[in-house]
């Protein structure tokens, strides 16, 4: 039996938010007091990712000093440049920034930033596709991310918006190997309604900023709205996972074939690979796989991609 990384790896889970805004540029609560809303929440660590345009004179907040023994903060920001399909600003997370990141030059494009941000180290997510309106030639220009945003509470709450998987999904079938983290993007403008609602659980040794943003860039976590994943292992051509209790607990892959386990407060299952490759009408096989697990409440995790050449046919 294999074990899948994050979970055979040692360490803890740390409970995090990498896209959320205060007032150094369009949120309403001033930087301490968003912190303190996360810490009371229960998470360990946040990124305040404000938005790196000169309307708010290239904010990259310094919330170092709000850092303790059991808390901490990464640095990073919410990065724009031209443009998008549908003629927008990028919007383009990065975690793990340095605070002196220059600010986007007159010419500088998207995948410009993006990778001048992957050179000085940075985590790099496509933020919120489904509410930028994002095409797979879109996500294809981005070239040095790690990452989609699969879930996005602010998007979701507000317009209905928050979902990332179709462009997640199409750009793993064409072979990049990508991450899904969730995220909040919230402004507390209307209090917490947009916060809160999608996070990130990493696996490292220790609550280390610069451990926690190493291991977001190998993908060693998973994404919750609040279910929790406690272990997935392969072996047999079977996937096994195990979990808090949830009502579905879904494999995909690229095609439209999944597998699925329907029941009440389920706590385990294993699902047949093979049975992904099998369907009334020839459909290629998928050399990915991912894991959905939703609970009664509608609410969901996510694991990240386990690419097979990696844990299944070598």
């Amino acid at each position: 039996m294999t074990d899948i990384a994050p979970f055979s790896l040692p360490g803890h889970f740390w409970r995090g938010n990498i896209h959320t805004h205060s007032t150094l540029s369009d949120g309403a609560l001033p930087p301490e007091k968003v912190i303190q809303a996360y810490q009371r929440a229960g998470y360990d660590f946040l990124q305040l990712s404000e938005h790196f345009i000169s309307h708010y004179n290239w904010p990259i907040a310094d919330t170092r000093k709000f850092r303790t023994d059991d808390f901490t903060t990464l640095i990073g920001a919410e990065l724009h440049a031209p443009k998008t399909s549908v003629g927008e600003l990028w919007h383009i997370v990065a975690a793990g920034l340095p605070l002196d990141f220059a600010p986007c030059g007159d010419d500088e494009s998207g995948e410009e930033i993006a990778r001048r941000a992957a050179q000085a180290g940075a985590f790099i997510s496509i933020a919120h596709p489904a509410w930028s309106q994002l095409t797979i030639e879109d996500g294809r220009t981005i070239d040095v991310a790690h990452s989609v945003e699969i879930y996005n509470t602010g998007c979701d709450r507000e317009n209905h918006r928050g979902d990332g998987a179709y462009l997640l999904d199409q750009l793993l079938n064409e072979g990049k190997r990508l991450s899904a983290n969730a995220t909040d993007d919230a402004h507390f403008i209307h209090g917490d309604y947009d916060a809160f609602g999608g996070w990130v659980h990493v696996k490292t040794e220790n609550l280390d900023p610069d451990e926690l943003v190493e291991s977001l860039k190998a993908g060693n976590f998973y994404s919750s709205q609040g279910p929790q994943i406690h272990n997935v292992s392969i072996s047999d051509n079977q996937i096994h996972i195990s979990c808090s209790p949830v009502n579905a607990i879904s494999l995909m892959g690229g095609t439209s074939r999944s597998q699925v386990r329907i029941g009440r407060a389920i706590t385990r299952a294993s699902l047949d690979i093979a049975a992904l490759d099998k369907a009334w009408t020839p459909t290629p096989t998928s050399p990915w796989l991912r894991m959905v697990i939703t609970d009664e409440a509608g609410k969901c995790a996510w694991t990240n991609p386990i690419w097979r050449d990696e844990v299944i046919d070598k």
